[in-house]
């Protein structure tokens, strides 16, 4: 399975029209990706008269893909910052 790791980042502010605190700034950046191998469970499809075999993370559901084909991300790590005002 590939496994992606990402860093999250949200800023968060209070407003008058919702003075709870919100996110209004989320940004996530790619830190690592673990390459899961190739397909272990190639799908033969027609074109016309042709056949083309292709990855089954091309053609299934996540559930139906192969173990090498799965892609799981998970959260590094996750840093709220919160503003009192908007902009500032």
């Amino acid at each position: 399975m590939t496994i992606v790791l990402v860093d999250i980042e949200q800023v968060t502010h209070t407003c008058p029209a919702y003075p709870g605190p919100h996110p209004f700034d989320t940004r996530r950046t790619v830190v690592d990706v673990i390459p899961g191998g190739p397909c272990r469970a190639p799908v033969t499809i027609r074109c016309g008269d042709t056949t083309v075999t292709i990855p089954c993370r091309r053609h299934e559901p996540a559930k139906r893909q192969c173990g090498a084909c799965r892609v799981i991300v998970t959260e590094h790590t996750i840093t709220t910052r919160h503003l009192d005002e908007v902009g500032g």
